[in-house]
C-alpha cells in the first residue's frame, strides 16, 4: 500500500508497537501489539476478540481519554463516538461499554485522573462545537453516565494509596512524539 517503516523506531519498539508512514499523502499508522501503551498503558490482549474488526467501542474511546494532552481532533473524534453510541454496562454490540472505562479508572488512579480530567474537557469544549441542542444533550448524559459509573466503581488498593500522592507525582508519561 505504500508506506514506509521507521526502520529505528520499529527495531527498538518493534515488539510492543510498530509506525509506518505514507510519506506522500503526510499518514502515519501506529500499530499496537497487545496493549496500547502511550499516556498510560491499556492491556487489550483479552479483548481483540470482542469486535472482529476493530476495537471495541469502550478500548477505542480508552485510547482517546487516556491522552492527557488532549487537541481539538481527540474531543472531536470522543463527542463523535458518544454521539453514535449509547453507554451500556457490558461489551453489547455498537455500545460503549461503561464498565471497561470505569473498571480501568477502578484500578489506577493514573488513568482515573486522565480520563475523569478528560471527560470533564468534553463537557466543556463540548458547548463549543456546531452541534444542535439536542445533540449536545445526548453526549452530555453519556459523558455523565460514564463519570457516574467511574465513580461508583469500587477502587483498588493501589488505586488508594497512589491517590493519597495525587498530583505530587506525574501519574503519566509523554509518548516519544508529545513529549517536550
Amino acid at each position: 500500500m505504500g508506506y514506509e517503516d521507521n526502520k529505528m523506531f520499529n527495531a527498538l519498539r518493534g515488539s510492543t508497537r510498530l509506525m509506518f508512514f505514507d510519506i506522500p499523502n503526510k499518514r502515519r499508522i501506529d500499530i499496537f501489539l497487545d496493549d496500547f501503551d502511550m499516556c498510560h498503558r491499556i492491556e487489550l490482549r483479552d479483548r481483540l476478540a470482542i469486535d472482529p474488526k476493530t476495537l471495541s467501542l469502550a478500548d477505542l474511546l480508552a485510547t482517546k481519554l487516556q491522552v492527557v494532552k488532549t487537541n481539538e481532533k481527540d474531543i472531536k473524534d470522543m463527542v463523535a463516538l458518544l454521539l453514535d453510541h449509547d453507554v451500556a454496562t457490558s461489551d453489547e454490540p455498537e455500545k460503549v461499554n461503561g464498565m471497561r472505562i470505569a473498571k480501568l479508572c477502578g484500578e489506577d488512579w493514573g488513568i482515573y485522573k486522565t480520563f475523569t480530567s478528560v471527560l470533564a474537557k468534553i463537557l466543556v469544549v463540548l458547548e463549543q462545537l456546531e452541534l444542535t441542542p439536542d445533540e449536545r444533550k445526548l453526549v452530555r448524559d453519556r459523558v455523565e453516565r460514564i463519570s457516574k459509573m467511574i465513580e461508583d466503581e469500587h477502587k483498588s488498593m493501589k488505586w488508594k494509596m497512589r491517590a493519597r500522592v495525587g498530583e505530587k507525582s506525574v501519574w503519566y508519561k509523554l509518548p516519544d512524539d508529545l513529549a517536550e
